[in-house]
């Protein structure tokens, strides 16, 4: 699933490609993946114009004209391409947006969403979402006093939206790796020194994961070399039985609270 830096990622190169653009048709193709009728969907967006995309956790919201927002969700499989007529995946597009010469395709939205919210509705969709890990005002001494009220895991506590927005599996386990922690150890544990180290480590890896493109390897338009670089960083992420990179004893992976985990059990403690 799509997490924070892959979402990142695709806020800005969809800026980049499709920015400012007006959309000129609307195909849908699966009605239980928008939240209003198709009819209606297509009249209020057919010649409106995206005027900003923004992120929030794993959201992206496409600022319309209208006034209007279309929340996308991606869930578990969804992935979007930017291409035309000749140029897009061999899948099942659940929503197509055409923008003249160009289509944006929503490609395995069973579990997730593209709806079109007001303001306040969108307000209210958002509104258990916690802090975004990397605002600038989320600062050390925030962070240190939202997990000092945390009893859980580490590896069920980042992965909780109202916790932190936007970590799921992967960063999850690259943050506790980072910070040597091992996933499983409680939140209330952790010592001064360990709850530093966890808050560098946290900022320390979405930032390089934003940096190298996240860790989804699906490119979101022919040419596009940014996404999914970040996949061949990964330090525990997917690498069961790999040699560590820190001390070369091989990689974990267990199940927590019914979660893939990955951790190296010499030097995370």
């Amino acid at each position: 699933m799509p997490e924070l830096p892959e979402m990142e990622t695709y806020r800005r190169l969809l800026t980049e490609q499709l920015g400012g653009r007006t959309i000129t048709d609307v195909e849908i193709n699966r009605e239980k993946s928008i939240n209003i009728n198709p009819g209606q969907l297509k009249s209020q967006l057919i010649n409106a114009q995206i005027t900003d995309i923004k992120r929030r956790a794993k959201h992206l919201i496409f600022k319309l004209s209208s006034g209007k927002n279309l929340l996308l969700h991606l869930m578990l499989g969804g992935w979007m391409y930017i291409g035309d007529e000749e140029d897009n995946p061999d899948r099942t597009k659940q929503v197509i947006l055409s923008f003249g010469d160009k289509k944006l395709y929503f490609i395995g939205l069973r579990l997730g969403y593209l709806h079109l919210l007001t303001d306040t509705e969108l307000e209210k969709e958002l509104a258990d979402l916690g802090p975004e890990p990397m605002d600038q005002t989320f600062s050390f001494p925030v962070f240190r006093e939202l997990i000092g009220s945390r009893r859980g895991m580490l590896k069920t506590t980042f992965v909780n939206q109202q916790f932190l927005s936007g970590i799921g599996n992967c960063y999850s386990d690259e943050i506790c790796f980072e910070a040597g922690l091992l996933p499983m150890k409680k939140a209330d544990e952790l010592d001064e020194d360990e709850i530093k180290i966890l808050y560098q480590s946290l900022k320390g890896v979405l930032t390089r994961a934003i940096q190298f493109g996240g860790y989804m390897e699906e490119p979101l338009f022919r040419g596009d070399t940014k996404s999914g670089g970040y996949n061949e960083q990964c330090r525990v992420y997917d690498r069961e039985g790999e040699p560590c990179l820190r001390c070369s004893s091989p990689i974990v992976k267990e199940e927590i609270s019914s979660r893939k985990t990955f951790y190296c059990g010499n030097c995370q403690k």
